[in-house]
């Protein structure tokens, strides 16, 4: 079993992380249950230029590493290994992330996972020679996997072209309005994820 598995909200918990970074930064104060969209521009009514500093400072190490994690994701990601599962955590943060990604991995025990950075949403950002190559989203959905887990209802509209793989909503509150494709099921927290891919006893 091949199983793709998303970074942020889905292991760790960015968008609550981000209201913050808002509200300090921005005097822009929303409630994370109230991130109803994808498009943060929108929620925080942000302009062009303050959304472009605001992008700079959500992926500056010191705010990558601090973001708390999402409950029961290191015991679940551990689970499906266990189990026998591939687990493949692809994230569509830029390449140039990689340092304070795989520091915030180690430090919740999870430094043995594989990450690899996609381009999931055609974004700009400055490359350093050292940064892992970026997977283009094309390449990714030549892919094939058993089971993909994903909160974004941006990538959810391509991965419902994977008919033979099952696709995991990661339930938050800028995807429940989303119309689910027939090989989607919505779950709510890691409880619910495993319960979708383990067999139960």
């Amino acid at each position: 079993m091949r199983i793709y598995v998303d970074i942020d909200d889905v292991l760790c918990e960015t968008a609550a992380s981000l209201c913050g970074l808002a509200a300090r930064e921005f005097d822009r104060h929303v409630e994370y249950e109230n991130v109803r969209v994808f498009d943060l521009q929108q929620v925080f009514c942000l302009t062009d230029a303050e959304m472009a500093r605001f992008a700079v400072l959500s992926h500056e190490p010191d705010c990558l590493k601090n973001f708390p994690l999402t409950e029961g994701a290191v015991e679940g990601l551990k689970s499906l290994r266990d189990a026998g599962a591939q687990v493949d955590i692809l994230t569509g943060r830029p390449a140039a992330s990689h340092q304070a990604t795989e520091e915030w991995l180690a430090s919740v025990g999870l430094g043995d996972f594989k990450v690899e950075y996609v381009d999931k949403y055609g974004r700009t950002f400055a490359r350093h020679p050292d940064d892992p190559a970026t997977v283009p989203l094309a390449a990714l959905l030549q892919r094939q996997y058993d089971i993909a887990i994903d909160d974004s209802p941006v990538i959810l509209k391509s991965l419902a072209g994977w008919s033979d793989t099952r696709v995991l909503v990661f339930d938050r509150p800028w995807n429940r309005s989303f119309a689910l494709a027939p090989n989607m099921t919505r779950v709510i927290g890691w409880k619910g994820v495993l319960a979708a891919c383990l067999p139960q006893s």
